[in-house]
């Protein structure tokens, strides 16, 4: 009736070999790789007086809570904190805001 048909010879071979190859692959890709270790995102924003973050502020466009975030790898939380002190001291200024996201400018 129904269910799996047999498969022919040549079909059989080709799925061992392709099964072999892949139990090798995964053999010798555990033992010469370690794993990679995450970055974990910090929770302390830097210092919104220090000169060189300035400067590298001035040079963006643009600054959303996730380029900050990407940037100085911190978390988006904290990125969002770190904006607001920056408007709060005048350094940049609030463009345009939505639901979820602020968009910011340097002076």
């Amino acid at each position: 009736m129904g269910g799996k048909k047999k498969l022919t010879i040549s079909q059989a071979e080709k799925a061992q070999l392709r099964e072999a190859q892949k139990e090798e692959g995964k053999k010798s890709k555990t033992s010469q790789t370690s794993r990679t270790e995450k970055k974990i995102a910090g929770v302390i924003p830097p210092n919104p007086k220090d000169e060189k973050i300035i400067k590298e502020i001035q040079k963006m466009k643009v600054l959303t809570p996730y380029i900050i975030a990407s940037r100085f790898n911190l978390r988006l939380s904290v990125a969002r904190d770190f904006l607001e002190d920056l408007c709060k001291y005048g350094l940049i200024a609030r463009v345009s805001s939505g639901v979820n996201t602020e968009i910011y400018k340097p002076l």
